[in-house]
């Protein structure tokens, strides 16, 4: 061996030998300096209450709020934008005030969730109050037109002393007087209110829970009269010049006091099929829910067969307490079934952030939409496969070395005869 090939060899074995430290060094993993923030750690609450340790992967629970807010709270930094056609969410707070200003408090509290829904009802004590009655009204439209891709949910009585529990032959005469059109002014002012506040693409969630015996507007003491009803309200509302209202039929889950599919007006009416899911009765499984008659399985086909996009506009817990199983399977039923917009109830005992009597529900809740903004994930780039180079033998440097390089290194025995 002369002393140029000696060379040449001196110099492989160090190159070799530097590869190999290398590779011990990087494998021993990256450090974190202290005090240094990792970059996919999330944002910690923005508010001022003292923490509560939430789960060992989530950010701490500051605490729940016990009075009305006098002043309104900062806005939230506004997260990404999601894509238009993502599925929104939110919550259920208050009627009025409260309720608006604590959905910047509840998106904090979730790391900067986007929360899209507004959510409340108008009172159904007197004709005067479900035609919108003047300030009611207009802080939900607010602070819906400050962004464009919110979304105001509406809930709708069909009929006034909506919840003093009148017989079936009282409900009964009211229907059919609806029916006949005594009624149709109430909604013609309440569509012009709407589109005078510039809200004219509210959702209405018209009569809900009709299957049921809790509301005056109640489907079972004459169906065909309800759904006459139904469809002479809506034909009503969408006569006002300017309204861009999607209404929703709502049944509770299950059978109730009537099969839901009786009262269901038709598609022509119907734009979103809703459905109020709690977490009841006693000792009812998630698995239970979904199977049952009337359940939510029924009611993803039924919406689909026809043509029609699902919504959840109440749920939560209930006659099953704190129950974290429910709170994960209704989360992930969502993640899977895609809801136009799902608004939880959250006061006790169906809530977990104004009610302090769920903790562990609550843990459940945050940790899976903590951060959220339902904007689409991307595709993942498939990995090209490189190619060896002829003449050339790839170093085995182990699979955390070739992660950080970029791929395999190639050793190429003919580069001293081509140099000679």
């Amino acid at each position: 061996m002369d002393s140029q090939q000696r060379r040449a060899r001196t110099g492989r074995l160090a190159f070799i030998a530097a590869t190999v430290a290398a590779s011990a060094a990087l494998a021993s993993g990256p450090g974190v300096a202290a005090g240094v923030v990792r970059v996919d750690d999330p944002p910690a609450p923005t508010t001022a209450a003292t923490p509560v340790p939430a789960t060992p992967m989530a950010p701490a629970v500051p605490d729940r709020p016990t009075t009305q807010p006098t002043t309104k709270p900062a806005p939230a930094t506004d997260p990404v934008k999601p894509a238009p056609e993502a599925p929104a969410f939110g919550a259920y707070l208050d009627y009025g005030a409260r309720g608006v200003s604590r959905i910047a408090d509840l998106s904090r509290w979730l790391g900067g969730a986007e929360l899209r829904v507004g959510h409340t009802y108008l009172p159904g004590d007197r004709w005067s109050n479900i035609e919108g009655a003047p300030g009611f009204l207009d802080m939900w439209a607010d602070w819906r037109n400050e962004r464009d891709d919110r979304m105001l949910v509406l809930n709708v009585p069909m009929l006034e002393r909506n919840e003093e529990r009148l017989s079936d032959a009282q409900v009964r005469l009211l229907l059919r007087q609806g029916a006949a059109g005594q009624f149709d002014q109430h909604f013609r002012r309440l569509a012009e209110r709407l589109v005078e506040l510039k809200a004219p693409d509210t959702v209405i969630v018209l009569g809900w829970e009709m299957n049921g015996i809790t509301y005056t507007h109640r489907c079972g003491p004459d169906p065909e009269a309800w759904k006459t009803y139904w469809n002479r309200i809506v034909t009503t509302m969408r006569a006002v010049p300017g309204q861009k209202f999607k209404f929703d039929f709502t049944p509770t889950r299950g059978r109730d006091a009537i099969p839901w599919t009786q009262c269901y007006p038709g598609d022509d009416t119907v734009d979103i099929i809703g459905m109020d899911s709690y977490d009841q009765p006693t000792g009812r499984t998630f698995d239970e829910q979904i199977k049952e008659p009337y359940g939510l399985q029924e009611h993803v086909d039924f919406a689909k067969s026809h043509g029609k996009p699902i919504s959840y506009p109440e749920w939560g817990l209930f006659r099953n307490g704190d129950n974290a199983e429910y709170m994960r399977r209704m989360l992930a039923w969502m993640d899977e079934h895609k809801p136009l917009y799902n608004t939880l109830t959250d006061y006790c005992p169906h809530g977990v952030w104004q009610c302090e009597d769920n903790p562990k529900a609550s843990e459940v809740y945050r940790s899976v939409l903590f951060g959220r903004t339902d904007a689409p994930t991307p595709e993942p780039t498939k990995p090209t496969t490189p190619t060896t180079p002829p003449n050339c033998s790839p170093l085995d440097l182990g699979e955390w070395v070739e992660y950080w390089l970029g791929g395999k290194l190639c050793l190429r025995f003919d580069w001293f005869s081509r140099n000679r």
